[in-house]
């Protein structure tokens, strides 16, 4: 044995959990929490992966549409800006003001626990695609009525 194959007596969960996988672009999962406007897809979580402490994923939003507004419970967020310009839109605690973050490729975004937001794309010909990782096993969504 090298080191780097599992135990022989390991559990066959174990064994899968404690290698490293490659998950291809075409074996995103459409099956995961949604928002209207978003086309979210998971790419590691406990369902594909078996990954006990982590979700991470894509989400795509269309030339000139808007996500409903949304938060993610106890979960924090990182995004990566993979392509286009998205502008992520929370509402200042302090003042009741709007808040606009405009992004671009290469941005990363943080999104606190149990903070309202939304994405929106003012492009009118280009996709915004960001990657997304959660502190949170699976994709908490809680979809709202309002900032």
């Amino acid at each position: 044995m090298t080191g780097s194959e599992p135990a022989a007596s390991a559990p066959a969960a174990d064994r899968i959990t404690a290698q490293l996988r490659v998950i291809r672009s075409g074996e995103l999962s459409p099956a995961t929490a949604q928002t209207s406007g978003m086309i979210r897809s998971a790419a590691i979580s406990g369902d594909l992966t078996g990954a006990r402490s982590l979700w991470m994923g894509r989400t795509e939003l269309p030339p000139g549409v808007n996500s409903g507004d949304h938060h993610h419970g106890e979960s924090e967020t990182g995004i990566y800006v993979v392509a286009g310009t998205p502008v992520f839109v929370c509402r200042d605690p302090a003042t009741r003001e709007l808040i606009r973050l405009e992004t671009r490729p290469g941005d990363y975004v943080w999104v606190p626990p149990h903070v309202p937001h939304r994405e929106e794309n003012p492009s009118r010909d280009e996709p915004a695609v960001v990657v997304i990782a959660r502190s949170t096993q699976e994709a908490i969504v809680v979809n709202v009525d309002g900032l």
